[in-house]
């Protein structure tokens, strides 16, 4: 059974140093920072002026997805550490290529956009009550499972720096220097994909003998979960009846997830001490962050070569 074959990964000690953790950190908030260059408060202001699409694909990341999520592991059954990883990443906001892969799919590009800058500020908030909220329901479902002892204000904390202070800096710059942004903000886009793999191999480095042990197991899980994320976006956003450019997009924000902010998140020693192993965690997120692309451009090269059904409004 695949929960049997990953019991081991529960036993590992991440072997991560505070250098490398570091690096994480920095490297997630340069990410972060070119995301927030391209926001700005009409935004805001579109949430406010036409507020449906933003509010479903809102409830898609932040309430149906963890629900989702929830169910999967309650059938599936695996390892606690897998199982928490799962949960943290249908916990975190949106990934950083979502903009770029709902314009290439033929998606809503200003819901997109309107969706990550609401996304990510919420995240400060939802992120680490949906963790909580959902692992502590996990772990009272298994007697023999150590409680989970995390403190929200930490993760709060944590999520803050990581998140806020990168998205208020790139909004201040971008309008302060809006013709420097034009010329800086495609570079950056390629960067922040190049060092996004850079951080997952910084995460991977030390443990990588594991992480190839058991890529097959958790690479079918990541799969199913992945899947299951971008079908519920859309299946909820067609319920609602929104455009299909719409059900597009909820679509893509529901299933490319921040995973890198999981990463940072499970390798701080404040948040999840070393005592937990935690393995099983990393690995999930880690491959999530390179699926999730993956599974993204395929779903958008799909959709680039399908006309827009016309909404009849």
């Amino acid at each position: 059974m695949i929960a049997d074959s990953l019991k081991v990964l529960d036993s590992i000690t991440l072997n991560f140093s505070q250098g490398g953790l570091l690096f994480m950190n920095i490297t997630l908030a340069f990410i972060m920072f070119g995301v927030a260059l391209e926001i700005d408060l009409e935004n805001f202001k579109n949430v406010i002026k036409k507020p449906k699409s933003v509010i479903i694909g809102f409830a898609s990341q932040f309430f149906l997805l963890p629900f989702v999520t929830f169910l999967f592991v309650m059938i599936l059954q695996p390892s606690p550490a897998v199982a928490l990883g799962m949960i943290l990443v249908a916990a975190c906001p949106g990934g950083n290529i979502s903009n770029f892969i709902s314009s290439l799919g033929k998606g809503n590009i200003a819901l997109s956009v309107s969706l990550t800058a609401v996304a990510t500020l919420a995240a400060i908030f939802m992120t680490p009550f949906n963790f909580a909220f959902w692992g502590k329901l996990y772990a009272k479902s298994h007697p023999l499972l150590r409680p989970i002892e995390i403190d929200p204000i930490q993760m709060f904390q944590t999520v803050f720096i990581l998140l806020g202070i990168p998205l208020i800096l790139g909004m201040i710059f971008s309008k302060k220097f809006p013709q420097t942004t034009k010329k800086i903000l495609k570079p950056i886009k390629i960067f922040s994909i190049v060092f996004f793999l850079g951080f997952v191999i910084a995460a991977l480095a030390n443990n990588f003998s594991y992480f190839m042990r058991y890529i097959h197991l958790i690479a079918l899980i990541v799969f199913i979960h992945n899947g299951l994320a971008l079908l519920s976006g859309y299946t909820f956003a067609r319920v609602f009846k929104l455009p299909e450019n719409d059900q597009r997009t909820i679509s893509i924000e529901t299933g490319i997830q921040n995973s890198g902010l999981g990463l940072v998140l499970i390798f701080n020693p404040k948040i999840f001490p070393p005592d937990l192993h935690m393995g099983g965690m990393a690995f999930i997120a880690a491959w999530w962050g390179i699926w999730h692309i993956l599974s993204g451009l395929g779903v958008a090269y799909y959709w680039a070569h399908r006309p827009v059904t016309k909404s009849k409004e």
